[in-house]
């Protein structure tokens, strides 16, 4: 089993830190501890969810969170920069297309390494990055 963990874009961070951090110090300063702790449990929240974001090779399938895909139907890998929302924390991706019409968009951190893990077990998987 290999376990490759999100890239993090660091404006994505900072991002986070100032939608939930204005709060939290202006709910310290105004003394409303509630507004303070309610921000600082949601912000506590999202980063353990970003902590939680992985893609896992075990045996020939690849976990994405919920999603389990065969590794023997991803069909095509290829860069890209697609906002769209997906399980990933930054925009450097990679667009993984399976099945037919199935495309799920991920940034590992060592996208050679997974990439390279993914073909071992499937080499006919079309790599365009």
């Amino acid at each position: 089993m290999k376990v490759y963990r999100s890239k993090i874009d660091w404006w994505l961070i900072l991002l986070i830190l100032g939608v939930f951090g204005y709060p939290i110090v202006e709910g310290l300063v105004k003394r409303q501890l509630g507004l303070s702790l309610t921000m600082l449990a949601i912000l506590l929240v999202i980063f353990w969810m970003f902590s939680k974001i992985k893609y896992i090779i075990d045996s020939n399938v690849l976990k994405i969170w919920w999603l389990k895909i065969e590794i023997k139907s991803i069909k095509r890998i290829y860069k890209t920069r697609n906002p769209l929302s997906s399980p990933a924390l930054s925009l450097d991706r990679i667009a993984i297309v399976y099945n037919k019409y199935d495309e799920v968009l991920i940034s590992p951190k060592d996208k050679q390494g997974f990439v390279d893990e993914l073909l071992k077990q499937n080499s006919e998987i079309k790599v365009e990055i």
